[in-house]
This record gives structure tokens, C-alpha cells and sequence, in this order.
């Protein structure tokens, strides 16, 4: 049987799109409850990813062959970098994800704030909160900031792949509606549950284990830690390329400020400082590896 418009492959779409979407696994989103003590999937996410990008910065400061000389801190540094960068995740992220998408629900309940395990944290708002951390964490310890900027970027990625699984669990930030075969019918605030991309877990793949992978190479077998600013460098596009990918993908939410339409979202606007700035970290940072190499010549 042939569709009217003679297309055989319009009438086995037809067929399967009514049940190619996939339902929604309805998780709970407290992920340990004892008594009064609830621990939310959201909060046990991102632990997860500071502890273990913690760790990964602990075994890149004990293999001195990636460093040009010494590695730049000790593990009691790496220790304090923890607490350092924890501070400026939540609060930056927290903070700039009112001023960046939500800032009329801080102005009509400011304590909405505080109330992280409902989820609601801005990566832009995030980067910045963690590179004021970084300044100032370097500062004292009078070392390079690009140093520790690298180490940071690094294991970020990590913590990247777990947010952006918790956002999945919570159903949030989720896709455009599709009818891809893979497409989830997320149940939404409306009642609605239309088959939508899991956008989500197309960022955990590009700005969690891609990214990773790559400045894992780069590091690894560039030696690009022996460059301050190199990793750095790298991470900023990456992440930037990656966010305006997903972001095609992303459902689009006019009452955000900061856009210029569906195909010039508030995520992409905000990504093009960071693949400007990632350029102009990784430019300065290859001129001064060649001339140290030159130098040592």
C-alpha cells in the first residue's frame, strides 16, 4: 500500500511514530530518605562529580612527567581547591541562574534562592563563580591562576556529565518536541507530555564524556599542562561548541531575555563570550609555550 503522496516511507513513519517515543522513568527524586534526612539525585549528583573530579585532579598532580618541573600544588592544596571550587559552583551557579534566565522569580521571592534541591543552576553562572574561585584560590597560594584554570578544566567534565544526567532525572531543561525514535514524553508543568529530545543526555555526552575524552588526550599525550592556559583554553570552546549544538535541540523558552529568537537562544548567546575568550586563552598560551621552547634552545 502506497501513501496518496506515493511515499512509502510516509506511511511507515505514520505507523511507528504513535509509539516510537519512549516513556519517562519515573524516578524518585530523593535517592536516599532517612527520617528527617532526604538526599535528592540532584545534590547526590553533583558530589558525585566534585569528589571524583577532586580525585582526578589528585592523579594529575602526582604524575610529575606532566608538568614542565614540578606539579603546582600539593594534596593539602588540592584539598582546599575542593572547598574553593564547591563555593563557587553552587554559588555562581545558583546566582546565575536567576540574573541569566529567572530573574523575575528572585525579584517576586528572593528566598526561591536558596532552594537548591529543586534544581535550577546555570553553568555560565557557574564558570564565573569558579573562575573568581580559582583567581582567588591561586592568588594565595601564589600560583599561577592559568595553572589552576587548567587543573579546574580538566576534571569539570565530569561534574558536567552528572549534572546533566541529574537534569534528566528531574525532568528538566528538557528537549524540543521531536519525533525522533529515541524522543521521551517528559511529563511537564502544563500536564502535557509530548515526545521531546533528551536534550540532556545529549549534553552529558558532548560537554561530559567528549569533552573529557579530549582534554584527557590533550593532557595525556600532548602535554598540554606544561602550557598554562592550554587545557583552559581548549575547555572554553569545547564547552561553548557543544552548548550551541545541544541548544538546537533544547526547548526554547521565550520569556528568557537574552536571546534573538528560537535559533539564537539565551545558551548560545552566552557561549559566544566563552569561545572568544577560550581562543584568546589558547592563542597567548601556544605563543608562550613556543617561545619557552625556543628559549630552551
Amino acid at each position: 500500500m502506497i501513501t496518496p503522496d506515493g511515499s512509502l516511507m510516509t506511511l511507515v513513519h505514520a505507523m511507528i511514530a504513535p509509539s516510537a517515543a519512549l516513556p519517562f522513568p519515573q524516578i524518585d527524586p530523593v535517592a536516599i530518605e532517612i527520617g528527617p534526612l532526604a538526599i535528592r539525585w540532584y545534590g547526590l549528583a553533583y558530589m558525585t562529580g566534585l569528589l571524583l573530579g577532586w580525585l582526578y585532579v589528585r592523579s594529575l598532580l602526582a604524575s610529575p612527567a606532566l608538568w614542565a618541573g614540578a606539579a603546582p600544588l600539593d594534596y593539602d592544596d588540592a584539598d582546599n581547591l575542593l572547598f574553593w571550587i564547591t563555593i563557587g559552583v553552587v554559588v555562581g551557579g545558583r546566582i546565575g541562574f536567576f540574573l541569566f534566565y529567572e530573574p523575575q522569580l528572585l525579584i517576586a521571592n528572593p528566598l526561591e534562592l536558596f532552594k537548591i534541591w529543586q534544581g535550577g543552576m546555570a553553568f555560565h553562572g557557574g564558570l564565573l563563580g569558579v573562575a573568581i574561585a580559582i583567581y582567588l584560590f591561586a592568588v594565595s597560594r601564589g600560583v599561577s591562576p592559568l595553572t589552576i584554570g587548567d587543573l579546574v578544566a580538566a576534571a569539570t567534565p565530569i561534574g558536567l556529565f552528572f549534572g546533566r544526567l541529574a537534569n534528566f532525572i528531574n525532568a528538566e531543561v528538557v528537549g524540543r518536541v521531536s519525533d525522533v525514535p529515541w524522543a521521551v514524553r517528559f511529563p511537564m508543568p502544563d500536564g502535557t507530555s509530548e515526545p521531546r529530545h533528551p536534550s540532556q543526555l545529549y549534553e552529558a555526552a558532548l560537554e561530559g564524556a567528549m569533552l573529557f575524552a579530549v582534554l584527557a588526550y590533550m593532557i595525556f599525550a600532548r602535554g598540554a599542562l606544561r602550557w598554562p592556559g592550554y587545557v583552559t583554553g581548549i575547555f572554553l570552546i569545547g564547552y561553548g561548541v557543544a552548548r550551541t549544538f545541544v541548544e538546537l535541540f533544547r526547548d526554547f523558552d521565550p520569556s528568557w531575555y537574552s536571546h534573538f529568537g528560537p535559533f539564537m537562544t539565551s545558551g548560545m548567546v552566552y557561549s559566544v563570550p566563552m569561545i572568544i575568550a577560550g581562543y584568546l586563552i589558547l592563542r597567548s598560551a601556544r605563543y608562550r609555550g613556543e617561545s619557552m621552547m625556543l628559549d630552551r634552545q
